[in-house]
């Protein structure tokens, strides 16, 4: 349900996670009265998940904050483009890209991600791929900072994204240019250097909170620390 009186948080997963794994952040959320919707992201293309989400936003009255992990960032950028409900971004170990920039570009502008290698494609039909990280590499790959046995079930339960998505630039104005932006940095993150995050949150002039030690899947991780970093967001809006 939540306070009508605060904005409604919408989390949006990104590669290789699945909106399930939102719950603890979700839960800290609600219980500071937060209206919480964990939105399904498709991992299809950029411009494809960006207009689901923006549907999404469209029929939320009152304030938006947006929130997006990894490539979620791409998809949050796009999604809240001219939308005037949302007040505030938050990129949880996110990209932020400008026009033409995508997400393998920005993942390989700096040293340290050691993605590519762990990725096992499926061909599609339709002669696209969808790209699983190796259930066997996903712990240390992905999620390094929690225990084995939570590991394992985040692989088994991982969402594919298409490569075309993985390597498609970002196009046409992105949000995070005239709407406040949060970012939270995972110091040890093998998906995105930590360098890149850097990179983006002080191109965005966003506010920052880093987490050392903390792997990509830091919403997995460090839930309340994210928590609060939304929190603090909504209380802007």
């Amino acid at each position: 349900m939540g306070d009508r009186n605060k904005p409604t948080v919408v989390l949006v997963h990104g590669a290789f996670a699945e909106s399930g794994g939102w719950g603890p952040v979700a839960d800290r959320l609600q219980s500071e009265g937060h209206r919480v919707i964990a939105a399904p992201n498709p991992l299809r293309s950029v411009a494809y998940d960006a207009a689901q989400v923006r549907a999404l936003i469209n029929t939320i009255d009152g304030p938006v904050v947006l929130v997006g992990h990894s490539y979620g960032g791409m998809v949050i950028s796009k999604a809240a483009a001219g939308a005037g409900n949302v007040s505030a971004l938050v990129y949880v170990a996110a990209f932020a890209p400008v026009e033409g920039e995508s997400g393998a570009s920005l993942s390989g502008m700096f040293p340290g991600s050691t993605l590519g290698e762990t990725l096992r494609p499926v061909p599609l039909p339709d002669g696209n791929q969808d790209m699983y990280v190796a259930p066997e590499l996903y712990h240390h790959q992905f999620v390094a900072d929690v225990p084995e046995e939570q590991a394992r079930l985040m692989a088994a339960t991982q969402r594919p994204i298409t490569a075309a998505a993985l390597n498609e630039p970002a196009a046409g104005d992105q949000a995070w240019t005239e709407i406040q932006s949060f970012f939270l940095i995972a110091e040890a993150d093998r998906n995105i250097p930590a360098a890149a995050h850097h990179f983006m949150a002080d191109r965005a002039k966003g506010e920052v909170v880093s987490i050392e030690g903390a792997s990509h899947a830091v919403f997995a991780s460090h839930p309340d620390e994210v928590a609060d970093l939304i929190l603090r967001a909504a209380k802007t809006s």
